[in-house]
């Protein structure tokens, strides 16, 4: 029981660390947003494979019983295309920041403001 809550938790940390920084005007916090959305994304498709231990993860007539090797595929596969995802968007910021100059998401310098606080 104690289990299933700290997994519950740590992937409810991730989704709303992640989701906050996806919000930010920056660039980098939209990348560590994103990349801690596909943690909390493979932290979830592994907990709903069940995890079973000391099982074989392949079908065989002799085994009394066998682990599903989908969930692992398929964290496996979020992993490497996260890992593009997240190579893809560090370019892209890297660009943009050369040639704008800002690290805005939307692209706009904001306006500097008065150094005497008032007009």
């Amino acid at each position: 029981m104690t289990m299933e809550l700290l997994i519950a938790s740590a992937i409810a940390v991730l989704t709303a660390a992640g989701v906050y920084l996806v919000l930010r005007g920056r660039t980098f916090p939209v990348v560590l947003g994103l990349a801690f959305l596909s943690y909390a994304i493979n932290l979830f498709l592994f907990a709903m494979g069940r995890l079973v231990i000391n099982r074989p993860p392949i079908y065989d007539k002799a085994a009394e019983a066998y682990t599903d090797p989908l969930p692992q595929a398929l964290v496996l596969t979020a992993i490497v295309i996260a890992f593009g995802m997240t190579a893809f968007v560090v370019v892209l910021a890297l660009r943009t920041y050369l040639e704008t100059g800002a690290d805005q998401v939307d692209g706009h310098v904001d306006a500097p403001e008065d150094a005497e606080g008032g007009s």
